[in-house]
């Protein structure tokens, strides 16, 4: 039996603007399989989160093209109400802004256990609410009878966000998406929250797409990684090798930008310029030329595809072979002794 629990080909959803769409996913293609991490990074405005809805079918107002399989059912064209019964069950999403999420006017147990009746109409009221109290001890909410009675407004961001986690996993799901799970919380909540989703994840198999800007975090918590550029996918590995032998100019960029305790630097990295708004994306040659003006033009492909250059590694565009830091040029002068004027 395939261990691939979602497919994902060809994938784009454009936003419309004025009298015209813009791509704000461009014809992705990922795939998740059983009790696997797959961890989505980018700078904001590469398309992550605009992905995230896009395999939800969140999007109200937004044309979406390609195909999504899910345990190989095509869910783009699903009525729904069938999507509906996955979306919460099967499916489910931890939403970047906890508060947002939640109904202000709701207490937490109602909110759990609506989460938990929507998909499971035969369950009774009072096991309902022992499921609630044990989904808000599992996600290590203390005193949760106590929880169960309070309104959003109440509890901390961090106690927020499990409220969120507990709803996600109510219904056990086989996929669940975390968008930016630990934003805005501190450094010790967002080590619990994450060594949950972890837990989770290995306790009941489930697949997780983590969509973060944070690559400490894709570091500790993933298996594979997908780095999205102004609404491409531009490079896909497994964890190790992203962070032993990244090869995009993208990708190489953000790594460089981390601060490092091994190495002694006079300034962090910056990647120049900000990524494109949709209406000012180039929607031909490599999207990231603009932010590294010192590689030549030629080194870039004018349609760059994703491909395969090492068992399950894909990069987009052939700059990748050609890209090098100005620094490092810098460095190479002043150790052959050569006085830079």
């Amino acid at each position: 039996m395939s261990d691939r629990l979602l497919e994902i080909k060809d994938l784009t959803t454009s936003f419309r603007i004025k009298d015209q769409y813009y791509a704000a996913v461009d014809h992705v293609s990922l795939s998740v399989n059983k009790n696997e991490t797959l961890a989505i990074v980018g700078e904001s405005g590469s398309g992550k989160s605009a992905l995230a809805f896009s395999i939800m079918r969140l999007h109200n107002r937004a044309k979406i093209e390609g195909h999504i399989y899910f345990h190989g059912q095509d869910i783009m064209n699903l009525p729904i109400g069938k999507l509906n019964k996955l979306r919460g069950n099967d499916m489910a999403m931890i939403f970047q802004d906890p508060l947002a999420a939640l109904n202000p006017l709701m207490t937490i147990g109602d909110q759990i256990g609506e989460a938990l009746l929507l998909h499971n109409k035969q369950l009774s009221k009072q096991d309902r609410q022992s499921k609630v109290v044990h989904l808000l001890k599992q996600v290590g909410i203390p005193r949760p009878e106590y929880t169960c009675e309070q309104y959003p407004h109440q509890l901390s961001g961090g106690m927020r966000q499990r409220v969120v986690i507990a709803i996600a996993i109510a219904n056990k799901p086989k996929l669940l998406i975390a968008d930016e799970p630990t934003t805005a919380l501190d450094v010790t909540i967002q080590a619990q929250i994450l060594r949950l989703i972890n837990d989770l994840k290995n306790k009941m198999g489930t697949g997780v797409i983590l969509i973060t800007h944070d690559l400490g975090v894709v570091a500790e918590m993933a298996d594979r990684v997908a780095v999205m550029y102004a609404g491409q996918v531009v490079e896909v590995t497994n964890v190790h090798t992203l962070f032993k032998e990244p090869l995009h100019p993208y990708t190489r960029s953000l790594l460089n930008s981390i601060p490092s305790t091994d190495q002694i630097k006079d300034k962090l990295h910056v990647i120049q310029g900000i990524v494109p708004s949709l209406q000012k994306m180039p929607r031909e040659g490599c999207r990231f030329s603009a932010r590294i003006p010192w590689i030549d033009k030629t080194a870039h492909e004018s349609h760059p595809e994703l491909r395969q250059v090492a068992p399950g590694h894909f990069v987009r565009c052939t700059c990748y072979q050609h890209f090098y830091f100005p620094d490092e040029i810098d460095k190479e002068v002043t150790a052959y002794g050569t006085f830079r004027g």
